[in-house]
């Protein structure tokens, strides 16, 4: 597939994705992969490999995995221009794959054994490795040919070390780029500092006993409003309008 189809498909007056560039094609394998995931008509994720000066693209409904048990179907769709990796953002109503697009997951990825990607593609079984923010590790890639549209493959992830038993993309649904949610993208909000990222349990502070205490007079100058509000618990804790346990603030934050 060439990027004519891409831009066939695309009136670039009307959606914020990139157009081509028109340029001479690169190397065969330049080393780059992206996954956006993207809520169109129904939530997706795109797979794109940096093959032959363009980015050799699959629509994988259920999303990559590092489980070896799960074998995603992706869907061959036409080839993306090298500048749509690093897309992030809404495309309008009325053009085609109208919906949020966020960038899931990027990194460089290697081709293993001695034929180049393309050619591997061509045969129906592409192998390669990732190093990613969340992907890691060998996958293959493999044309099914009993299925009828042409266009239908598996992304397999290889058993290694870096195979994880039930993990789900979906657990891991944050932009890599803003740090923002697909809502949060569909809604424009601002881009945040870092993503987010879950705090393991163990790092939390356990709060033992509970007995009340008089509010600090360093947090007394700051929120006035708080000190209905404050309990502070055991095990040097503090609990403000429900929020979780955590270190409690001493004096000298107050300064």
């Amino acid at each position: 597939m060439s990027l004519e189809e891409y831009a066939k498909k695309r009136d670039f007056r009307r959606t914020p994705e990139p157009e081509p560039s028109g340029g001479e094609p690169g190397a065969s394998h330049s080393g780059r992969f992206f996954v956006q995931r993207h809520h169109a008509s129904h939530l997706h994720y795109d797979f794109r490999l940096e093959l032959g000066g363009t980015l050799k693209s699959w629509a994988v409904p259920k999303g990559p995995t590092l489980d070896p048990a799960k074998k995603p179907f992706a869907a061959l769709v036409e080839d993306h221009p090298l500048e749509y990796g690093e897309f992030e953002g809404n495309i309008p109503k009325g053009n085609y794959g109208a919906g949020s697009v966020m960038l899931w997951d990027k990194g460089i990825f290697e081709i293993i054994g001695e034929e180049d990607g393309l050619a591997q593609i061509a045969r129906g079984d592409l192998k390669f490795r990732l190093h990613g923010e969340k992907l890691n590790g060998t996958f293959a890639i493999v044309f099914m040919k009993s299925r009828g549209k042409g266009n239908e493959w598996l992304l397999i992830k290889k058993q290694d070390a870096d195979a994880r038993a039930d993990w789900d993309p979906e657990a891991f649904a944050y932009s890599i780029l803003s740090g923002r949610t697909q809502d949060e993208i569909a809604a424009e909000l601002p881009a945040k500092s870092q993503p987010k990222k879950k705090v393991p349990a163990s790092t939390r502070r356990r709060c033992r006993g509970q007995s009340r205490h008089r509010f600090p007079s360093f947090l007394r100058r700051w929120e006035p409003s708080l000190q209905k509000n404050y309990r502070r618990v055991g095990g040097g804790c503090m609990r403000l309008n429900g929020m979780e346990c955590g270190p409690s603030p001493t004096s000298a934050t107050g300064r």
